[in-house]
C-alpha cells in the first residue's frame, strides 16, 4: 500500500504548477518532492533536460543542500551559458543569499525575462513537458528542423 502511495502523492504534487502554488520556492518544493521519491530517476531527467552526465548530476548533488538546488546549479547554467563549475562556485559561496542573487551573480539581470521566469518559478523539470508553464523556450534548441518531412 505505502508502495503505491508515494508515486501517486508524487505524480499529484507534480500536476500542479508551481506558478499556482507561490512561484519558485514552490516549484523547488516540488522537484524535492520527486527527487526524494526516486533519487535515481531524478538524476536521469537532469541529465536527460540538461545534457550533461548523470554522473556529474550525482557530483553535484553531492554537494549541495537539497536535490533542487542541483537543478538549479543546470538551470542557471543553461540560462546564463556558464559551466556547472562556475555555478557551482557562485553557490558554494552565496548560499542563503536566495536563487535571485545568485542568479543575478551569474549575469540574470532583474527585470529580465529570466528573471521574471526564476521568480515566478516558471521552469520545468523533465522530459514531459505537460502543461506545465515555462516548458517551451528552455531548451537548448537541439532538434528543431529534424523529423520535419
Amino acid at each position: 500500500m505505502r508502495r503505491a502511495l508515494v508515486p501517486a502523492l508524487t505524480f499529484l504534487l507534480s500536476t500542479v504548477p508551481a506558478w499556482a502554488e507561490g512561484g519558485l520556492d514552490a516549484f523547488l518544493r516540488q522537484v524535492n518532492v520527486q527527487a526524494r521519491a526516486d533519487l535515481n530517476g531524478f538524476s536521469a531527467k537532469v541529465s536527460a533536460q540538461f545534457g550533461v552526465p548523470e554522473a556529474q548530476v550525482r557530483v553535484v548533488l553531492g554537494k549541495v543542500s537539497e536535490p533542487a538546488d542541483a537543478f538549479m546549479v543546470f538551470q542557471l547554467g543553461q540560462m546564463t551559458r556558464q559551466p556547472t563549475e562556475s555555478v557551482m562556485r557562485v553557490y558554494q559561496t552565496g548560499k542563503g543569499r536566495g536563487w535571485g542573487a545568485l542568479a543575478q551573480e551569474l549575469g540574470i539581470k532583474p527585470g529580465s525575462p529570466e528573471f521574471h521566469a526564476l521568480k515566478r518559478g516558471d521552469l520545468h523539470f523533465g522530459t514531459d513537458s505537460g502543461d506545465q508553464p515555462g516548458a517551451k523556450g528552455h531548451g537548448k534548441g537541439k532538434g528543431h528542423g529534424k523529423g520535419n518531412h
